[in-house]
């Protein structure tokens, strides 16, 4: 009997720590991620403002791209395990983290649950997500908002821009 492999799905995910050692955290990272995701592309390493609350060390931010048999709720739960192993505690909505790890695609999916929005719903305001973004998928086009990585980068003010750093993942 011939076995039918699982279909693969197109994934990109942020990840972003400003506790620690941030570098070696979100290398860590990539490597607690091969289980589940076969990363094809990895963005420059980039240090932001933090936002929302912004009395917080700095962050740095990087996107993998990558592809995954797993389903968008268990890539969810997936993710939320590894921020656990790799050190994440609880603290208040958008407070410092060790790591923290967001969907922002999968394939051309659009999903909004009360646990999970596909693409990330905060995606197209945030620098921090749409630079690194850009570096491995700067063409991928939001099936909500109808423009591509590159074109909701560009429509944000010039001033928000991240610093990218030398170091890589």
């Amino acid at each position: 009997m011939t076995e039918i492999a699982p279909k693969s799905h197109d994934i990109c995910l942020a990840l972003g720590s400003n506790l620690g050692d941030r570098l070696a955290i979100m290398r860590a990272t990539c490597e607690a991620l091969a289980p589940y995701v076969t990363v094809t592309a990895r963005s420059a390493v980039y240090e932001t403002h933090p936002v929302y609350v912004t009395d917080q060390p700095l962050f740095l931010n990087a996107v993998v791209r990558g592809t995954t048999t797993l389903d968008p709720m268990g890539l969810l739960y997936t993710v939320k395990d590894l921020e656990i192993e790799l050190g994440r505690r609880p603290t208040f909505r958008y407070g410092p983290r060790i790591i923290d790890i967001d969907i922002i695609f999968y394939d051309q999916l659009a999903l909004h649950t009360t646990e999970l929005s596909i693409p990330h719903s905060l995606m197209a305001e945030r620098v921090f997500v749409l630079e690194p973004l850009a570096d491995v998928a700067a063409e991928w086009v939001h099936p909500v908002l109808n423009k591509s990585v590159r074109e909701l980068l560009a429509v944000l003010p010039p001033g928000d821009r991240a610093t990218k750093l030398d170091q890589g993942l």
